[in-house]
């Protein structure tokens, strides 16, 4: 699975830079998340639950950075284990610049496994699973951000918005049709053997 994104956050990059290395920040922003502690300089500690179409969890995980080059970029990477759930592993190169007027260029490519149940339940359904935390996450951490420094979004952040909006919907409309034809076909199938 692969996860590519760029977001515009409304503050500094040294700042962007400062709330993605908050603990506090981070747990604030992270749907679900119960816990997540600073282990050394450059790792941190998790605990969040999560639910992926019938499959509930805890996921304890580790978060170690490596590349760090303050305030510009780090690779982020993740091993979560969720019990009977399964597991999930991968990292993510996070990117910042300067967008002007005191906002900041957010570029993320993340790519990730997963193991045990959630595997067996389908690419598209953790597919939209992890595209659905992502976008939670990102408008929580702007919200923040937006509340803090008082900038409001301009008229290209509003445009770059609804454009993300409708992707993920023509998305999840291909998935949906794809599912379909799918039950479509099996019932074809099972009605012919009949």
């Amino acid at each position: 699975m692969e996860l590519i994104g760029e977001r515009v956050i409304p503050a500094s990059r040294q700042r962007t830079w400062e709330a993605l290395n908050d603990p506090d920040t981070l747990k604030a922003c992270i749907t679900g998340c119960e816990s997540l502690e600073r282990e050394g300089d450059d790792g941190l500690v998790a605990l969040v639950a999560v639910r992926v179409g019938p499959v509930s969890a805890r996921f304890k995980g580790k978060l170690k950075l490596s590349d760090v080059v303050a305030p510009v970029s780090y690779t982020i990477h993740f091993d979560g284990q969720g019990g009977v759930a399964g597991f999930g592993k991968g990292s993510a190169d996070v990117a910042l610049s300067d967008a002007g007027t005191g906002r900041t260029t957010l570029k993320y490519v993340a790519r990730a496994q997963v193991g045990g149940k959630l595997a067996q339940i389908g690419s598209r359904l953790v597919d939209s699973a992890a595209a659905k935390i992502a976008e939670d996450f990102f408008q929580a951490f702007e919200t923040r951000l937006r509340e803090e420094t008082g900038v409001a979004p301009t008229e290209d952040d509003e445009a770059r918005a609804t454009r993300l909006r409708l992707e993920r919907a023509r998305r999840n409309t291909v998935r949906l049709g794809w599912a379909v034809a799918l039950l479509f076909g099996a019932f074809i199938i099972y009605r012919s053997t009949r």
